[in-house]
């Protein structure tokens, strides 16, 4: 039996230990909507869809980026949270994203 290439792959965030409600969540700066972009399980918010970070450049990406040769067009993206701690604003930025 094979699977499909097409299969959803979701992507797992960890909240940060001083994280509670209400918080809102941001993905590339674009505010997300609990149940229909991500679901919250634990002190984990749930995509069902597949969340990458670009990673590390090698040398010769760095060096053709320098020298304007090429750019960089890899996937790279960022999962916020914005929450109270102390009655002021916080925010926790680019969370790690973890495959599941």
């Amino acid at each position: 039996m094979s699977v499909s290439d097409g299969a959803s792959r979701r992507t797992r965030v960890r909240l940060p230990d001083d994280v509670t409600r209400p918080f809102e969540v941001f993905v590339n700066g674009v505010r997300q909507e609990e149940g229909r972009d991500y679901r919250v399980q634990g002190r984990t918010l749930v995509f069902d869809r597949e969340l990458r970070t670009e990673g590390r450049l090698g040398f010769w990406r760095w060096l053709s980026i320098f020298v304007g040769v090429a750019g960089t067009y890899r996937q790279d993206d960022s999962v916020d949270v914005a929450y109270r701690r102390d009655g002021k604003p916080v925010v926790a930025a680019r969370l790690p994203l973890e495959p599941l």
